[in-house]
């Protein structure tokens, strides 16, 4: 039975804070503020904590408020005044070679065309260059072949695939599909431009029309009739209401009542507003503080071809090392550094796979970055315990250097003049965790050559991981929680306002420059807290410090789906909870769903209540560790099709966790549906998300038959059942046609060679994955040492299904010595797997008793699960054949 260890999901230890250390012992009396600063947070996690949410809308709107909403807000918002919108007219059209320019007084209008289904569109002051923002990658694009239409009220440019008619008389965009169709437009009521220096766009919607994306925002799925702002923000425990979070994704998908899709990247990098349909239902805008006006335009009409061309524009994910994708352990308060040991060591004796555990800031010298100390924290020391246990570290850093004559770090940036300044080329002087602190000006190619240089100091002492902390950039002494808007960068010429959002993109971007500096044959692991459009490229992204809650667990799903499909691949959760107090079911429920995102780290902070349980999964007594051990043995179990995940989200920019709308965008009863997901493309993960629920609905889409992973059940698609979810079962399908790869588990990655591949299939006509393979560690792939090998499994009309696998690629020195193939849901096979081509009879082959006589394979069956196994040569070039007899083949 499991024990109650409170009242609510963060229940806070109530005890008083020792008294701060006298002003002559700044050091003591620095560690009392923060240890003060803590106690006041936490609190604010524990007055948040009891909302609760329902299991079909786990985050409804009606649903029990936080006592404040919000979370913490940066300064005053700059509303759109609709009344007062110019109007911009077109007085002459310049024909360019990839569009046209239009003369709109004193701006200029551009479209321009990048393929026949993206084009940009910008509104710019005239003699002001085009804008890039950092997040753009590709900037030169082959030539579109267009035609072009010019009329008294509208000039039209035509491509293949998209029509993109600007209007005349009041300057306005509208986009068409080949057919002529209109896919989206302007409102011509306000038009586009910009008001009192605010770039803005009015667009139509029709009723039917849903929105998605925008990166890491909260509350549900679906963003119709939501009123969102991107501005990145250090909202500790934040509600799931909160506007402000942590990371600036402006790009997003407009889901048409037909199916139609299409998707906008407002790119700006300023403060940005998204009102999607919350003032009325027939129109949605979006404006921003300051900077240009220009997005792009993607014409579906899958979300999936959107994000490919999306992520061909702002990059993709590189493959990230295969430890990254395993378990990691982490909480602010392991010290001294032996408890990092132990706990690794804990893993190990429990025989729970783990692959890195994180040090937090308590390994710093007085919180000073890039310093370690030496007597609790012995790097080297630490590295060869760690990496004994087949562990790796992955350590905190933050943006913030210490105002101190005797650190060597902050006299080499005021060398450099490295720092943010105020108004009068001051230096701007925050409060952070190490006190007063300079910032780095990462606008600037020399800053951040210096600062990536200084990643040595870890890289070189056994870190094979870096976590970027507190770069929105966080400041505790400010009223807004960052540096005052009217600070400067590179030189005095950018203002805080539009460096702001891509202050920790630039940080990302110096840090992979140092990773590959002192490790340059290794894949880089970086994780963010904060970052912008294009952020892949560089880093993984956690969503910052949650709570400990059963809303903030049914959270994690709408927001990890939603940054998915807003082109980053690697997102993960604080498993668990940071701030508060985890209960034993939350925990529970919480380690299944960790175990099935695309990032995998439990991550908490109880520095300040010692007598409460830890987070890791022994630490609420033997069911719940063994819940937890179950769920992350499965993962490693899974790696190999995880992996190939990520491949693809590398080559195509596909989401390993995707909402349900990315591979069923054509069922409208998936729209709204924010408490299921796709992991992969194959497998669809139902959590449960409601304290004290044992069962719940499940909605199986249509277009596929489903079978239930656990009981091997099978249902059609397009309805819900009711399916029973005891503690220990999260509810997980796995959909018709499929070939799911797995191995033997690990207690890390490359603790074991690969040596037998095993094939999970489900076939009811053909499935088919191309499987890839690497070293898992270096660039090497990129010089072509990888292998691919495409497995198809066909079922014929008989019910004989034939496996065929054909090398595409062979550049890797495979361990792989057998591919086990488990056919789920058939009948009893005939006793051997036949080798070549089939014919029927085929005497000499297989007698009526079932003796072998030539070029077979023994086949195994378990009755009870109705899966038929047979073990293959990998070197097998020939089709493998599983027979049944008679016509019992056939499905169920």
């Amino acid at each position: 039975m499991l024990v109650a260890l409170g009242t609510g999901a963060v229940l806070m230890l109530a005890q008083a804070g020792p008294a701060l250390a006298a002003p002559d012992d700044p050091d003591a009396q620095r560690g009392a503020e923060i240890e003060q600063l803590q106690r006041e947070r936490q609190e604010r996690a524990k007055s948040g904590g009891d909302q609760q949410g329902t299991q079909d809308q786990p985050l409804a709107a009606e649903a029990k408020e936080w006592p404040d909403p919000t979370g913490a807000l940066p300064h005053p918002e700059n509303p759109l005044d609709k009344e007062a919108l110019p109007t911009l007219a077109v007085s002459g059209v310049t024909a360019t070679a990839d569009g046209a320019l239009f003369d709109l007084g004193g701006f200029v209008g551009q479209v321009r065309l990048f393929t026949d289904d993206l084009a940009k569109v910008s509104v710019r002051a005239k003699g002001k260059d085009e804008f890039f923002s950092p997040g753009i990658v590709k900037r030169d694009w082959e030539p579109v072949e267009f035609t072009v239409e010019d009329s008294a009220t509208t000039y039209r440019i035509i491509t293949s695939d998209l029509t993109v008619e600007v209007l005349k008389e009041r300057f306005g965009v509208r986009m068409l599909d080949a057919a002529g169709n209109v896919i989206n437009e302007d409102d011509m009521r306000y038009g586009s431009g910009y008001e009192n220096g605010k770039p803005y766009v009015v667009k139509k919607t029709d009723p039917d029309e849903d929105f998605y994306g925008f990166g890491e925002q909260t509350r549900g799925l679906n963003k119709r009739g939501e009123s969102m702002r991107m501005w990145n923000t250090d909202n500790y425990s934040f509600p799931v209401t909160a506007p402000y979070v942590y990371a600036t994704i402006p790009f997003f998908y407009g889901l048409k009542g037909d199916g139609h899709a299409y998707g906008i990247f407002f790119d700006n990098t300023h403060r940005s507003y998204y009102e999607m349909a919350s003032e009325a239902d027939d129109y949605y805008y979006f404006y921003a503080d300051g900077g240009d006006l220009t997005y792009y335009f993607f014409n579906g009409p899958s979300i999936a071809d959107i994000l490919t061309r999306y992520t061909e524009l702002t990059g993709r994910q590189p493959l990230p090392a295969e430890w990254t994708l395993g378990w990691q352990q982490s909480k602010w308060g392991y010290k001294p550094g032996q408890r990092l040991v132990e706990i690794a060591q804990g893993y190990r004796d429990r025989k729970i796979p783990l692959d890195a555990v994180n040090f937090d800031i308590d390994y710093m010298d007085e919180w000073r970055v890039f310093t370690w100390n030496e007597e609790d924290f012995p790097p080297e020391e630490l590295d060869a315990q760690l990496e004994a246990l087949g562990v790796k570290s992955v350590t905190i850093n933050d943006p913030g250097v210490k105002v101190d004559d005797n650190y060597d770090v902050y006299l080499q940036g005021n060398d450099l003049d490295a720092w943010v300044t105020g108004p009068n080329f001051t230096d701007y002087i925050g409060d952070v965790w190490a006190g007063s602190s300079k910032f780095p000006d990462f606008t600037r190619q020399d800053v951040r050559d210096w600062w990536g240089g200084l990643h040595g100091r870890l890289l070189d002492r056994g870190v094979e991981g870096l976590w970027l902390d507190m770069n929105e950039p966080a400041v505790f002494s400010e009223p807004y929680h960052t540096a005052p808007i009217d600070v400067e960068f590179n030189h005095g010429t950018q203002q805080h306002t539009e460096v702001h959002n891509i202050y920790g993109f630039l940080e990302t971007q110096s840090t992979v420059q140092g990773y590959n500096q002192f490790k340059p044959g290794v894949r880089p692991f970086i994780l963010t807290r904060d970052t912008y459009a294009g952020g892949q490229r560089y880093a993984a992204l956690w969503t910052g410090d949650n709570v400990s809650s059963w809303e903030h667990l049914a959270l994690t799903i709408p927001q990890n789906s939603n940054i998915g499909i807003s082109g980053i691949a690697q997102v993960g959760n604080d498993i668990g909870g940071f701030a508060g107090t985890t209960t034993p079911e939350l925990m529970a429920r919480w380690m299944q769903v960790g175990a099935f995102i695309p990032f995998s780290r439990v991550h908490y902070d109880n520095t300040f209540q010692e007598d409460q349980p830890g987070q890791e999964p022994w630490a609420f007594g033997p069911q719940v560790e063994a819940i937890g051990k179950r769920y992350i043995e499965l993962r490693y179990r899974l790696l190999p099709y995880l992996y190939n995940a990520y491949r693809d989200a590398e080559l195509s920019g596909e989401p390993v966790q995707q909402p349900l709308i990315y591979q069923f965008q054509d069922d409208a009863n998936v729209r709204d549906i924010d408490d299921q997901y796709m992991f992969g493309e194959n497998l669809m993960v139902a959590p449960v998300v409601t304290e004290g629920q044992r069962s719940r609905s499940v909605y199986l889409p249509a277009g596929s038959r489903w079978t239930d992973w656990w009981s091997g059940s099978t249902f059609a698609g397009g309805q819900t059942i009711t399916r029973q979810a005891p503690l220990g079962t999260m509810p997980l399908y796995v959909r018709s046609d499929s070939i799911v790869p797995m191995r033997e588990v690990q207690q890390h990655t490359g603790e074991k060679p690969l040596t037998d591949l095993e094939l999970h299939a489900w076939v009811d006509g053909s499935a088919s994955t191309l499987f890839y393979e690497d070293d898992g560690w270096t660039h090497d792939k990129n010089q072509g040492e990888y292998d691919e090998t495409r497995f198809t499994a066909t079922r014929s009309a008989g019910g004989s299904v034939r496996l065929q696998q054909e090398v595409v690629h062979d550049g890797y020195d495979s361990a792989i010595t057998t591919v086990t193939l488990k056919v789920h849901d058939v009948p009893r096979p005939l006793p051997a797997a036949v080798v070549g081509k089939v014919t029927q009879p085929r005497p000499g082959v297989m007698r009526p008793d079932g003796g072998i006589t030539a070029k077979t394979l023994p086949v195994t069956y378990d009755a009870d699960k109705r899966v038929a196994t047979v073990t293959i040569p990998a070197t097998t070039t020939e089709p493998v054949t599983l027979q049944f007899s008679g016509r019992s083949g056939a499905l169920r």
